[in-house]
């Protein structure tokens, strides 16, 4: 078996895009999830090629590299806490990531920092925001049940955090709602 990462898969639709190109070349895989596809065998170079040039133009890249891949997990990591799961957990980000990545958080910290030029909490912030943008814009949830939600630890906390970032305060988002949300591979 094999795995190969891929950049840029951040979600559901992503692994549907990756799927379904995969079975237009013929190849066979096990598994697939946010960033890894599990392969039955070895790519060829020609099938590899292959697969790169119909990725690449839909916005994915094969990645080789262990740190890239490392920065791939923990991004992925953190939008799947963010956006998919109602997470109730109070463990902090710092524990998860080296639950999830099997590294010391200060290793995964400075990797980050270093390739990516912004901190993982800092990441972490930007995709909390997008998720209040997200569910501030569907308007079916109170700002009280978005915080409670996403885990801030009161409205006021959330609202003091999306207005440094955005400039905003939540309601006045609201009342604009034009194109303030980004791709979630662009945060």
């Amino acid at each position: 078996m094999n795995t190969l990462f891929v950049k840029n898969m951040v979600c559901n639709r992503c692994i549907m895009v990756v799927q379904d190109e995969l079975e237009k070349l013929g190849l066979e895989f096990t598994n697939i999830k946010l960033g890894e596809v599990t392969l039955t065998k070895e790519l060829t170079s020609d099938e590899r090629n292959s697969l790169e040039s119909v990725l690449v133009p839909l916005g994915f890249e094969v990645i080789d590299d262990k740190k890239s891949r490392i920065i791939e997990k923990i991004k992925n990591t953190i939008i799947d806490l963010v956006h998919h799961q109602d997470n109730d957990s109070k463990n902090n980000l710092s524990d998860i990531l080296s639950k999830e990545l099997n590294h010391d958080y200060n290793y995964l910290s400075n990797l980050f920092s270093e390739v990516e030029g912004t901190t993982i909490e800092k990441y972490f912030i930007a995709q909390k925001i997008e998720k209040i943008k997200e569910l501030l814009v569907y308007d079916e949830l109170s700002l009280s049940e978005i915080a409670d939600r996403l885990n801030y630890s009161s409205v006021a906390y959330l609202s003091n955090q999306f207005k440094k970032v955005t400039g905003l305060t939540p309601s006045h988002f609201k009342q604009i709602r034009e194109d303030r949300r980004k791709p979630l591979d662009k945060v």
